[in-house]
C-alpha cells in the first residue's frame, strides 16, 4: 500500500504545482521545468504575455519561431482566463533578477587598472614574440608547448591547415612587424626589418593559399613600408639610415608570384592556391570561398597605388565584381564556396563567418580608403540583404520584447536557415557595424559572443545557439572579439569593453599560456591544449588588446586617420590612396549594380556615426542590464 500511497501523493504534488504555474504565469504542466532553456527555447505562452500586453499581434512571428517552424495557435485554455484583471507580466521580466550587479561590475574602470592592463597585454606579446624569437625563428611560426619552430609540412602536401599558412618565408616575424610599432618599440621594429631585408626570400618550392599570403604577409610589407618612409605617420620617423623600399620591393615580388592563381580562370575568380616558385600546382581545385577570391582589394590596391601599377588592383576588382554578380537576383546574398570556372555556387551557405566574413569587411575599407562609390554602393546592398534575411530577433537591440538580435547562416537562395550554429570569425561583425556606424546593432551581437567568452573563457570555433553547446571545440586564439571589442570601445568610450578586454587578457593568461608562448586551445570544455602559436596571435589579438588599454598610444593621438586590415596592419587613410596614376580601363560593369541599387542612398563622407549612441547611454551600460542578462541566460550563464 506504501507504493500506492506514494504514486497519488506524485500526483496530487504535480497537479498543485501545475496550476500554480497556470496561475501564476501561464505555463501549464510542459516537458520542461524551470527556466534554464534553450535559445529556440519554447517560451510561446510567455511570448503570448507580452505580445497581449504591448498589444501585439499574437499571430506575429518570434524569432524562435522563424527558426523552430510554424507559427503556434493561441492555446483554448480556460485557466489562462483566470486572473484576468490582475497584472500581466512581461516575458522580458524572467530576466530582471537582479540588474544592479550588471551595473555594479561593469560601469567603471580605474585608470590604475588599466596601466596594469596594458602592462599585461604588453608582456603577453612579448613573452610570445621573444620565445619565437629565441626557438623558432626563421621558421615560420613557434611551437610553444616544445619550444621549436614550425615549418610547411613537406611530407604532407594535403596538410592544408598548415601548407596554406606556412611558406617557409619567416612568417610570424613578417606578420608582427608593425605592431612592435603599436607598442612603441622602435629599435625592435627597426631590427625586425633589417632582419627581414636580409633573410626573406619569396624564391621558395611553397604551396600557400593566395588569401592567407595577402593578408598576412604582403599586408604587413605594405604597411611597414608605409610607416617607414612617411614621417607623418603616427610613430614619426622611424625611417633608418640605407633603407631603400627593401620591404615595397619585397611585397612587388610576392604579389607578381600571386598573380598566376588569376590566369585561366573563365570567371576571372582566382585560384586558391599558387606554388611561389612555378604558379598554380597542375592538380589545383577549381572551387574556392568567396572570402578567399574576394578579399584582395586592400592590399592589392594600396600596392598598385604605391607603385603605379594597376595591373594588381585590377585583377582583385575583377574578382569582386565577378562574385558579386553572381549573387542571388531574388536575396542578393552570396554562397560560400564557388567554382572557379562555371561560377556555379559549390556551397550555398550564406553566412558572416567563415568563407564570407572578410568578403563584406573589404568592401566597406577598400571604399574607405580608396573613394571608390562602387564599392560602396555593393557593401550598402549587400548589408541591406544581410539584415533582410540574416538577422533574427527583436527589432532593435536596446529596446522591446523578444529574442536578442543574432544573424544565421542561411540558404543564399531562400532565405531560410541552414544550420544552428555560428562561428567564432563572425565575431568580427560587430567591429564591421562599427565602421558602418551601425553601433546599436554592434553593441547586441558583441554582448552574445562575450556571453560565449564568459561561459567557456575561450571561442569555440562553432557554437551551437539551439543546443547551448559547441560544435566544434578548439580556439586557436583567434583576434575577432578582440577587435570588436577595440572598436567598440573606441565608438563609445565605455567602461564595459575595458572589463571584457581584462576578462580576455585573464583568460589567455589562464587557459593559453604555456612554456615558451600561447598555445591553441585544443578543447574549450576540459582546456586541453594544441602546440601551435598562430602568427595572428601576435599580429592581431595581442595587438588590439594592448590598445585597447593604451588610451595614449600614438594612433589614438594623431591627426592622421587610419584603418586595420582583415589581419590588423596598421593602414593610414589618404589623399594618395585616393588618387589613381591610371587611366580606368575596367569601369564599372553594366548590370553590376541594379538601379535601385545604384540610387538605394547616398555616398556619405567619411564622417564618424559615433553620435548615434546618446550622450547620456556612454556613462551607462552599453545594454540594458535585463537584455545582458537574457543573454547571458540564453548560452547557459545560470
Amino acid at each position: 500500500m506504501q507504493w500506492r500511497s506514494l504514486v497519488v501523493g506524485l500526483v496530487v504534488l504535480r497537479l498543485s504545482v501545475s496550476c500554480v504555474l497556470w496561475l501564476a504565469f501561464g505555463l501549464g504542466p510542459s516537458g520542461s521545468w524551470g527556466f534554464n532553456f534553450p535559445l529556440g527555447f519554447s517560451l510561446q505562452k510567455l511570448d503570448l504575455l507580452f505580445r497581449e500586453e504591448k498589444g501585439i499581434d499574437p499571430g506575429g512571428s518570434s524569432w524562435s519561431q522563424r527558426i523552430q517552424g510554424p507559427k503556434y495557435e493561441e492555446p483554448a485554455s480556460t485557466c489562462a482566463k483566470v486572473g484576468e484583471g490582475s497584472p500581466k507580466r512581461s516575458y522580458m521580466s524572467f530576466f530582471d533578477g537582479n540588474k544592479d550587479e550588471y551595473v555594479r561590475r561593469y560601469s567603471s574602470f580605474p585608470d590604475t587598472l588599466r596601466e596594469k592592463m596594458k602592462d599585461m597585454a604588453k608582456e603577453m606579446f612579448y613573452f610570445g614574440y621573444d620565445n619565437y624569437m629565441k626557438y623558432a625563428f626563421p621558421e615560420d611560426e613557434l611551437n610553444p608547448i616544445d619550444c621549436e619552430g614550425r615549418g610547411p609540412d613537406v611530407l604532407n602536401p594535403s596538410n592544408i591547415n598548415i601548407n596554406d599558412v606556412l611558406g617557409n618565408y619567416s612568417l610570424t616575424l613578417i606578420d608582427t612587424l608593425d605592431t612592435l610599432l603599436v607598442l612603441g618599440n622602435v629599435t625592435e621594429f627597426q631590427k625586425a626589418v633589417k632582419l627581414v631585408i636580409d633573410t626573406v626570400s619569396f624564391d621558395k618550392d611553397s604551396t600557400v593559399q593566395v588569401f592567407e599570403a595577402n593578408i598576412r604577409i604582403l599586408g604587413s610589407l605594405i604597411s611597414s613600408h608605409i610607416l617607414l618612409t612617411d614621417p607623418k605617420h603616427p610613430f614619426g620617423n622611424v625611417g633608418f639610415e640605407g633603407y631603400d623600399n627593401e620591404l615595397l620591393h619585397l611585397a612587388h615580388d610576392l604579389a607578381v608570384r600571386l598573380l598566376p592563381a588569376f590566369e585561366n580562370t573563365s570567371t576571372g575568380i582566382p585560384y586558391p592556391r599558387v606554388n611561389l616558385k612555378t604558379g598554380v600546382p597542375p592538380d589545383s581545385i577549381n572551387e574556392t570561398c568567396t572570402a578567399g577570391a574576394g578579399s584582395l582589394l586592400v592590399e592589392f590596391g594600396i600596392l598598385s597605388r604605391l607603385i603605379g601599377d594597376s595591373t594588381f588592383e585590377w585583377v582583385a576588382r575583377r574578382a569582386v565584381r565577378a562574385l558579386w554578380n553572381l549573387r542571388n537576383n531574388e536575396t542578393g546574398l552570396l554562397g560560400n564556396v564557388v567554382n572557379i570556372q562555371t561560377g556555379q555556387w559549390v556551397g550555398k551557405q550564406s553566412g558572416l563567418g567563415a568563407g564570407m566574413d572578410s568578403f563584406y569587411e573589404y568592401l566597406l575599407k577598400s571604399y574607405i580608403l580608396f573613394g571608390e562609390k562602387e564599392d560602396h554602393r555593393m557593401f550598402q546592398a549587400a548589408y541591406e540583404s544581410i539584415q533582410n534575411h540574416m538577422r533574427r530577433g527583436r527589432e532593435s537591440c536596446n529596446e522591446g520584447e523578444g529574442d536578442p538580435p543574432l544573424y544565421v547562416n542561411v540558404n543564399m537562395f531562400s532565405g531560410e536557415i541552414m544550420n544552428t550554429w555560428i562561428d567564432s570569425l563572425q565575431a568580427f561583425f560587430p567591429g564591421l557595424q562599427v565602421l558602418n556606424g551601425d553601433v546599436d546593432n554592434a553593441i547586441c551581437l558583441h554582448a552574445f559572443y562575450y556571453a560565449i567568452w564568459k561561459r567557456y573563457g575561450a571561442l569555440p570555433e562553432r557554437y551551437n545557439w539551439q543546443l547551448q553547446a559547441p560544435d566544434v571545440l578548439f580556439y586557436p586564439l583567434r583576434p575577432e572579439l578582440v577587435e570588436s571589442t577595440y572598436l567598440l570601445y573606441q565608438a563609445t568610450k565605455n567602461p564595459f569593453y575595458l572589463h571584457v578586454g581584462m576578462d580576455i587578457l585573464q583568460s589567455l593568461e589562464k587557459n593559453a599560456k604555456v612554456r615558451c608562448g600561447y598555445a591553441t586551445i585544443h578543447h574549450v570544455v576540459d582546456k586541453s591544449k594544441e602546440d601551435r602559436m598562430e602568427s595572428f596571435f601576435l599580429s592581431e589579438t595581442c595587438k588590439y588588446l594592448y590598445l585597447l588599454f593604451d588610451e595614449d598610444n600614438p594612433l589614438h593621438r594623431s591627426d592622421n586617420k587610419y584603418i586595420f586590415t582583415t589581419e590588423g596592419h596598421v593602414v593610414p587613410i589618404e589623399r594618395r590612396f585616393r588618387e589613381k596614376q591610371w587611366n580606368d580601363d575596367f569601369p564599372c560593369e553594366e548590370g553590376l549594380l541594379s538601379e535601385r541599387e545604384q540610387n538605394h542612398r547616398p555616398t556619405p563622407s567619411n564622417i564618424t556615426n559615433c553620435d548615434r549612441i546618446p550622450e547620456e547611454r556612454r556613462y551607462t551600460l552599453p545594454l540594458k542590464s535585463v537584455y545582458m542578462r537574457q543573454i547571458d541566460h540564453m548560452v547557459g550563464l545560470f
